[in-house]
């Protein structure tokens, strides 16, 4: 993936993650900051399936998920699968599409399948979902419900990049790089879902010290007690965050988990599971600030 894209590590490290946990990603930043590059990266680097939907004001749930198409020949009607019959789905530009057609990747989010006319149709297996959306204060931009954004294993924010990471950027583009081909950049499949489903297991098998699960709920219980928050992280939040801390803890090439991959993965897995109160943004906090607040006050077990 580096091969297309400059920096981000720690996006790509998320993806890697949720691919991990079978979870879905949202990466928010502004404008011309490699979202959906870095979506495509991972797509060339994986040898599964991709799809790619435009989200876009007047897009319908139907052309999400599909719908029935009536045949003339047979005067009957027949299931016409939408892109979200895939492996990996970009979702580009999520919060400009209302949130009707928002919540039509509800069900195939958390059940994995989706229901048109009321028969349920599985989705392959992996799925996983990677969001792409522009900061809420954009125009022409619909807030993700709160519902939609708990479907999220992670929220990744992309950061504008450093100055040498610019210029590489521009050096690589002189040097005839062309992000819509991104075999000639030399980005090719590097895994499967063989492999995926192997590297899976061994997650599972990731041990989870009683006293580092205690952590993980008191993070997560401490969030509910904050004056700051009007809702603090559900106990979806501390299973997620327990499973992103494993992946983490397999990727550092460990059999353990420690309250440091807690605290690592704290940020791009608790961000979005919190609301502020409408006083506390006012007076500048941040769902950052309070996690910072959150970890410093939760004692770390020895």
């Amino acid at each position: 993936m580096a091969r297309a894209v400059v920096g981000q590590d720690a996006a790509v490290t998320s993806l890697l993650i949720a691919l991990l946990c079978r979870g879905h990603v949202l990466l928010e930043g502004v404008p011309g900051v490699a979202k959906t590059l870095l979506v495509r990266s991972l797509a060339g680097a994986l040898d599964l399936g991709t799809k790619r939907v435009q989200f876009t004001p007047d897009l319908m749930p139907g052309d999400v998920t599909g719908s029935l198409v009536y045949d003339a020949r047979t005067a009957e009607f027949s299931f016409r699968e939408g892109p979200v019959f895939t492996n990996l789905l970009l979702a580009d530009e999520i919060n400009r599409t209302p949130p009707k057609t928002q919540a039509s990747l509800l069900e195939a989010m958390e059940e994995r399948q989706v229901t048109v006319d009321g028969t349920p149709r599985a989705l392959p297996e992996p799925f996983i979902v990677v969001a792409t959306q522009n900061p809420v204060e954009y125009e022409g931009t619909y807030p993700l419900p709160e519902a939609q954004l708990d479907r999220f294993l992670l929220k990744v924010v992309l950061p504008l990049p450093e100055r040498d990471q610019e210029i590489e950027v521009l050096a690589r583009h002189a040097r005839g790089f062309d992000p819509r081909d991104l075999v000639a950049a030399g980005v090719r499949p590097a895994a499967d879902a063989e492999l995926l489903a192997q590297a899976r297991r061994e997650v599972s098998n990731v041990q989870v010290a009683p006293e580092v699960l205690g952590y993980v709920v008191d993070v997560c219980a401490a969030t509910r007690r904050s004056p700051s928050l009007s809702l603090g992280v559900s106990p979806r939040g501390a299973t997620a965050l327990l499973a992103t801390s494993r992946a983490w803890a397999w990727l550092c090439g460990r059999t353990y988990v420690t309250p440091d991959d807690v605290k690592a993965l704290a940020h791009p897995t608790l961000r979005h599971r919190v609301q502020l109160r409408p006083e506390a943004e006012l007076e500048g906090v941040t769902a950052e600030s309070v996690l910072d607040t959150v970890l410093a006050a939760v004692p770390v077990p020895r």
